[in-house]
């Protein structure tokens, strides 16, 4: 068994918001949220002010403990509003990628069972049609403005007393992100105050923050490494968050000149743009003290080449999942030069790892031997909303939590991950998960069978990978045609990039697939 090296830290009884914002009224004027694009500002003072009349106007509305609200938005200075006063209200926040489908997101209202919707303008079409489709949702607001819809501008008016909610952090759920876990379609990940407000205890040790210090947030809040990262781990503890909607390089450069931004959580598809786009060299990115990369494996050769091209300490990796709040493992800010290349850094504080045979289940590991990862600690979800089968098969009876990443360590505790057990396939640090794809294929008349599977384009991005049996009669469907029907019907991110077509997908005697097979071919 691995242990961490750090002290532990107590666990934080906490609601969410008050374990992030309880210092505000301390940082005052200090700038809290920056809109990157406009310049538009948020003091501590006026995210503490702000949220709380906001949840005020929630609770006027109805809303209650134990209601499920739905934050379908990109980024912007009014998600972290729209969450505290939420979970402030009593609420559950489900959060929902802005790209979603109306059937998709539909499926995720239906599932969490979300009586409550905070949207933008641009996408209210697809929140309409979704509450539609699901059923059961009560209301759907706005952060800006739209006609026929309460905004979240309006509620700051608002003159309710504000809500006393008796919640208990260990068992009252704050998120509700929805993650494929190892395999399969998503599932709601209950995630209580105690879990999310512990694990930013956990990691302040190894990735500090403090006024002065300003980070940019381009990664989405709805993730669960942007909402911990990016939202809750520096407003805690008083830096300033410039917020933009969406990655764009060039401007995703001109927001760190501009606000002399100090530290990146990025994933590798930006650390491959810094290392080698030519407009990198247009911007003066000097303000820059260290980059951290996590949600997808990042190649130790291209982190070198962006530390290089930028003069850094060498980039920085952190690990773990939604199911664990979401971090076991990072580099430590003040140990950069010191972990090995490729390394996703050391246990975090209060955390536990077991590494364990793939051939024989149960059996330990030691150091420089690769296994499954097993982690247990206080960050452990508490498990799948309506899903309790699914989550004894991540949960063992013991606490561990099974991964499904395999990896090993060496004799001074530092982790690498070199493959997956599970399928689930990581689109730029999004899950993709091959069963909900293949479930979608089955569906088009002249598909007789498919399988999907992770494969790697020229950029190194992990791209879904579909292989098509086609029914026998059938004289199509061609390739470009496969990749049209399934855009159509999902986000971007789970669109599939490539299709091969085969004569039969290679089952196990039990019916899986094996697909280990197919990543042979891809």
């Amino acid at each position: 068994m691995f242990r961490s090296q750090y002290a532990d830290v107590p666990p934080v009884d906490l609601p969410i918001h008050e374990a992030v914002l309880g210092r505000a009224a301390a940082f005052g004027s200090a700038p809290a949220l920056i809109d990157g694009t406009d310049g538009t500002t948020l003091t501590y003072e006026q995210v503490d002010r702000f949220h709380r009349r906001v949840a005020a106007a929630l609770a006027e509305a109805g809303v209650r403990k134990g209601d499920v609200l739905a934050l379908h938005s990109p980024n912007t200075v009014a998600f972290p509003l729209a969450f505290y006063a939420a979970t402030r209200a009593g609420a559950s926040v489900t959060t929902v990628h802005p790209l979603a489908t109306a059937d998709e997101f539909a499926k995720q209202l239906a599932d969490a069972r979300a009586r409550w919707i905070v949207t933008v303008s641009p996408l209210l079409d697809t929140a309409r049609r979704a509450a539609e489709l699901a059923g059961g949702v009560q209301e759907i607001l706005v952060c800006d403005s739209a006609p026929g819809h309460r905004s979240l501008i309006d509620m700051l008016a608002s003159t309710a007393p504000e809500p006393r909610i008796a919640i208990d952090p260990a068992e009252d759920v704050a998120a509700l992100p929805y993650s494929s876990g190892t395999t399969g379609t998503p599932k709601g990940v209950m995630l209580t105050h105690r879990q999310i407000a512990t694990n930013l205890a956990q990691l302040e040790p190894l990735v500090p923050a403090a006024p002065g210090d300003r980070v940019l947030a381009v990664l989405p809040f709805f993730h669960i490494y942007g909402l911990t990262a990016l939202m809750n781990a520096p407003l805690r503890l008083g830096a300033t968050v410039v917020v933009l909607p969406r990655f764009d390089l060039e401007q995703f450069l001109a927001a760190i000149q501009n606000h002399r931004i100090t530290g990146l959580y990025v994933a590798p598809p930006i650390v491959l743009a810094l290392a080698k786009h030519p407009v990198v060299a247009d911007y003066d990115l000097s303000s820059l003290k260290y980059i951290v990369s996590a949600a997808a494996p990042l190649d130790a050769r291209l982190a070198a080449a962006c530390s290089r091209r930028l003069g850094l300490p060498p980039v920085a990796q952190a690990y773990g999942m939604t199911e664990l709040s979401p971090g076991t493992h990072v580099v430590p800010l003040d140990a950069m030069a010191d972990a090995p290349p490729g390394s996703v850094g050391k246990l975090i504080a209060g955390t536990e790892m077991r590494i364990v045979s793939l051939t024989e289940p149960g059996k330990d590991l030691g150091t420089g031997e690769a296994g499954e990862i097993l982690i247990r600690g206080p960050q452990i979800m508490k498990g799948y909303l309506g899903r309790p089968d699914a989550t004894a098969a991540m949960i063992d009876e013991d606490g561990w939590l099974h991964t499904g990443d395999v990896g090993h360590a060496d004799a001074d505790g530092w982790l690498f991950v070199v493959d997956r057990v599970k399928e689930l396939i990581k689109y730029k640090g999004f899950q993709v998960a091959p069963a909900e794809l293949e479930a979608l294929l089955l569906t088009h008349p002249d598909v007789a069978d498919a399988a999907v599977v992770g494969a790697y384009d020229d950029d190194g991005n992990e791209v879904p990978h579909a292989h098509v049996v086609r029914r026998p009669t059938a004289t199509g469907p061609s390739e470009s045609e496969i990749m049209m029907y399934v855009a159509e019907r999902v986000a971007p991110y789970k669109r599939v990039r490539r299709v091969t077509f085969i004569d039969a997908v290679p089952r196990a005697a039990s019916g899986k697939i094996l697909r280990r097979e197919l990543r042979g071919t891809a």
